[in-house]
């Protein structure tokens, strides 16, 4: 075994390392690395060691020991959170617990439609296994191949199937967690209803892994569409694409299974530099919207509700053009031109994300107001807006102008600020899926109901009297 930090106790780690054997208890720098820095490259971390317990036992094993000593522990999934949830900090004390080894699919259950699955289980598998019984996973994220669902569950991820499925929270039914003391709560029950006493589960899911670890869960499954279209289409506004939804709501109903927001500048960006991607339609426009409708009854039935949707949108003067996918593949190329948004973004120099929702109604409002706000912060910046209209949820990122600009991430703190108010003005989140982590804890504290913040604080104490879980993360 690699020798262990001197920034903490070896003789502790050794007790560590002997829950899960030396091969899962990886304590050199170059092991770690992997584990100790995220997606975007703003945190880094230096852990003490990173444990990849191979059970439930050996995970309640750990924190038993870790609140005995008062190791502090930072849970962590497949390592794509965006807001430092993850991420230890650089003091050599805290240790990484890695859930990657829990990776089973315990059960799927057709006639209960649902599917129980450890927390390390990758989304693409579980999506998988859902499809190869003829049922439908419909959580789905960019990050989809990696991330894991104890992830998605403390995060309370979103995606782009909320519209019609809900956030990880809706589709979860049951959980199994560890709690700080070590002690297990098996709560993977697969009832739609039950109100005995407080719903415990919805504690642990979207808390980020600060109250226990979640490691596994009873999922939802629904019945596979047998019928689905997708197409991109140009509008001139965000106010005629409000229109299209709410047209699109009532003549498709249930079935608008998705409805995305894209201005046009993010499509210049991916067709830029993404490989393989092209523009959607053959003239631009100012803003696109990805909408995909699903049918349960057959491919002709939804086809028609698009094409409802479409007619009714080109004769009220809402759809400028329009391109239905005309094969799976089309489809895929379609959704993956989405997906690729955020990366694109990467290419083009500095970029200051927002992740925030609003009621649906005022998101035309919130992009002319922040609009204003974005050009007197940064003069010249660029405006690269995204995200789930269906649910009132967008990405709204800003890039360096196209000249360049070497102190614009400077701007960040100036930048939130103008934005978030705006936000918090039209009664909406600074926060919509991705989370708090360590980049919006401070926001929080600031902005949140005093006697909220006193609760959740009074939560955390009780359920974690030591102290280990997560520390520095949500409040």
């Amino acid at each position: 075994m690699s020798e262990p930090s001197t920034l903490a106790d070896s003789a502790t780690l050794d007790r560590f390392a002997a829950i899960v054997g030396g091969r899962y208890a990886l304590r050199a720098p170059g092991d770690m690395a992997p584990y100790a820095s995220e997606p975007r490259g703003l945190w880094t971390g230096a852990p003490a060691a990173v444990l990849r317990p191979g059970s439930v036992e050996e995970v309640s094993a750990i924190l038993r020991l870790a609140s005995q000593t008062g190791t502090p522990v930072v849970p962590q999934g497949g390592n794509t959170g965006l807001v430092g949830g993850q991420m230890p900090d650089k003091s050599g004390r805290q240790v990484i617990l890695s859930l990657s080894r829990l990776n089973r699919i315990r059960e799927l259950d057709v006639e209960s439609a649902t599917i129980t699955v450890e927390a390390g289980a990758i989304l693409q598998t579980v999506q998988q296994a859902a499809d190869d019984a003829g049922l439908l996973f419909p959580l789905s994220l960019a990050s989809q191949g990696t991330c894991q669902i104890g992830g998605n569950l403390s995060s309370n991820a979103g995606g782009t199937g909320v519209l019609a499925y809900g956030n990880a929270r809706e589709l979860c039914l049951g959980v199994e967690v560890v709690l700080p003391t070590g002690e297990i709560l098996d709560d993977l029950r697969k009832l739609k209803k039950d109100n005995t006493g407080y719903d415990l589960k919805n504690l642990f899911v979207g808390s980020e892994g600060t109250l226990g670890v979640i490691t596994a869960a009873v999922m939802k499954l629904f019945p596979r569409p047998k019928g689905r279209e997708v197409a991109w289409i140009g509008v001139e506004s965000p106010r005629d694409a409000l229109a299209l939804f709410n047209l699109a709501t009532e003549r498709a109903g249930p079935g608008l299974t998705a409805f995305e927001l894209v201005r046009a500048i993010a499509i210049e960006f991916a067709v830029r530099h993404i490989p393989l991607i092209g523009a959607p339609l053959a003239q631009s426009f100012p803003w696109y919207v990805l909408m995909e409708v699903s049918s349960g009854r057959s491919a002709e039935d939804a086809l028609a509700l698009a094409e409802t949707v479409l007619e009714s949108g080109y004769e009220r003067g809402l759809v400028r053009d329009a391109a239905v996918a005309s094969s799976i593949a089309q489809q895929q190329a379609f959704w993956k031109l989405r997906e690729s948004l955020s990366e694109a973004q990467k290419f083009e120099g500095g970029s200051i994300k927002h992740d925030i929702s609003v009621p649906v109604a005022r998101i035309p409002e919130f992009i002319d107001r922040a609009a204003v706000a974005v050009e007197k912060v940064k003069p010249g910046a660029r405006v690269c807006c995204f995200g789930h209209m269906g649910d009132g949820n967008l990405h709204y990122n800003i890039s360096e102008s196209a000249a360049g600009d070497p102190k614009f991430l400077d701007a960040y703190p100036a930048m939130n600020r103008a934005v978030h108010d705006i936000v918090g003005a039209l009664g909406g989140s600074f926060s919509a899926e991705h989370g708090i982590g360590q980049l919006k804890r401070d926001e929080l504290l600031k902005t949140a109901p005093a006697v909220g913040i006193d609760l959740m604080r009074r939560i955390k104490s009780a359920f974690d009297p030591a102290g280990i879980m997560n520390p520095g993360k949500v409040i």
